[in-house]
């Protein structure tokens, strides 16, 4: 027995410390994501607090009023149209108790004149626009706009007409699948895998398993998006019909198991983002952005705004580690306005990155970098490291940290941060 001691002792211990070395660092073994959009702020069904849920309605006021991302769900008439709505029964859309899949597009009935809002006890939409929206129409609008698409049923003709429009609008890059059940994605990533994709419910109980056993920083993860009920939320605007899920007792554990800063910062690390449903009350968007959620999902579109006021007072008051003289120009993180770089620093705006133009500085601030590795880039090989921003975790470039040709070595040290990612602050004309 105590020969086993003797060998399991070390074995456990170098395994913990390998464990959480990598849980902070995980970007040794893994290389991070590279999203085409980074989202704060995310209207659950186009805004149904402020307008009827998925109408185009809805969606043009939220892209009006700034929303970065619409999540929607999707379903298919009789007749094969794509539409955008919750509910395939339309019993509580519209007091008719019939089907979407059964009836053809024509027939689709129109939505109520006011609305229950789910994720909101006690409040009701309303709006001029009751007809049910295509899913084409969406894109077609929105062509820019990243769209959430939850599908929720195992319906191979459905997934492969989402994924034809997808590619027929030249979106694969800013659309996700998303799906609670794990055999539906299974399905749409056979059809189209190169869109993003969420945990599903079952690989977000593997993601805890793997978290809470120390394994989840030596597995790879292929999803980009994990999102979930922020827990505060249910009993007070969520009233759940599960008994289990309204004992105060049981939201108090999973609370504790599921929001968990090492986990959310080790997943923003590999560049996936956090996305906690539904946040339509301040007090549960400061809760979101506090615990490390990316963004928040909101039914109430003025919560856009509350969703970026709170992150800028978590930010300010918890995160930024540098901040830049106010007599200068200064360029910050346009996702999350900490400062990044001196406009005395500039060096050149004549390089390319891999979203457009960027720009080489001498010097930054807020700013981590990942391992170097060695790269061809368009002036020759040189050894690179990925650069992010410390308080919002979106990859802003890269830093040269060798140049193996003379005449690039004056690159050495310097930092590239990409146009897209930036913002002019602070004295600019």
């Amino acid at each position: 027995m105590s020969s086993f001691m003797y060998y399991l002792l070390p074995a456990v211990g170098g395994y913990t410390l390998a464990s959480l070395y990598l849980l902070k660092n995980p970007n040794i073994l893994h290389k991070k994501k590279q999203p085409a959009f980074y989202c704060t702020h995310i209207s659950h069904r186009g805004g149904s607090g402020e307008r009827i849920e998925s109408t185009m309605e809805a969606f043009t006021h939220a892209v009006e009023v700034g929303t970065e991302m619409l999540e929607l769900d999707c379903h298919m008439t009789q007749d094969g149209h794509l539409i955008v709505s919750h509910d395939d029964n339309l019993l509580r859309q519209t007091g008719h108790d019939v089907s979407i899949s059964s009836i053809n597009f024509e027939e689709l009935p129109l939505y109520k004149e006011r609305l229950e809002v789910t994720f909101y006890a006690g409040r009701y939409s309303t709006g001029s626009d009751r007809k049910f929206a295509l899913l084409e129409d969406v894109f077609r609008i929105f062509p820019k706009i990243p769209v959430n698409i939850e599908v929720k049923e195992k319906n191979r003709e459905l997934i492969e007409k989402v994924s034809a429009l997808v590619k027929k609008y030249d979106r694969e890059d800013i659309t996700v699948w998303a799906s609670v059940k794990s055999d539906i994605m299974k399905e749409c990533r056979k059809v189209n895998s190169s869109m993003p994709y969420m945990f599903t419910e079952t690989r977000g109980l593997q993601l805890l398993l793997l978290y809470y056993t120390g394994l989840l920083p030596f597995i790879p993860l292929g999803e980009s998006f994990l999102q979930y009920y922020l827990p505060q939320v249910i009993n007070r605007t969520y009233i759940p019909d599960s008994a289990i899920l309204r004992n105060r007792i049981v939201i108090s554990l999973i609370e504790k198991l599921t929001l968990r800063k090492g986990l959310f910062q080790h997943l923003k690390d590999r560049g996936i983002q956090i996305h906690l449903f539904v946040c339509n009350e301040e007090q549960d968007i400061e809760a979101a952005f506090e615990a490390g959620a990316t963004g928040p999902c909101n039914s109430t579109l003025a919560s856009n705004f509350k969703s970026r006021l709170a992150m800028v007072k978590l930010t300010k008051a918890k995160t930024f580690q540098a901040y830049l003289d106010s007599c200068h120009r200064r360029y910050s993180c346009i996702h999350c306005r900490a400062h990044l770089a001196n406009h005395d620093d500039l060096i050149s705006k004549s390089f390319q990155g891999s979203q457009g133009r960027a720009y080489l500085f001498n010097s930054v601030v807020n700013v981590g970098c990942g391992p170097a590795e060695e790269r061809l880039l368009l002036t020759g090989l040189h050894a690179v490291a990925d650069i992010y921003c410390e308080n919002c975790h979106t990859t802003l470039g890269w830093k040269y940290e060798q140049a193996f040709e003379l005449s690039q070595k004056y690159k050495e040290g310097k930092y590239i941060i990409e146009l897209s990612h930036m913002i002019k602050d602070n004295g600019w004309d």
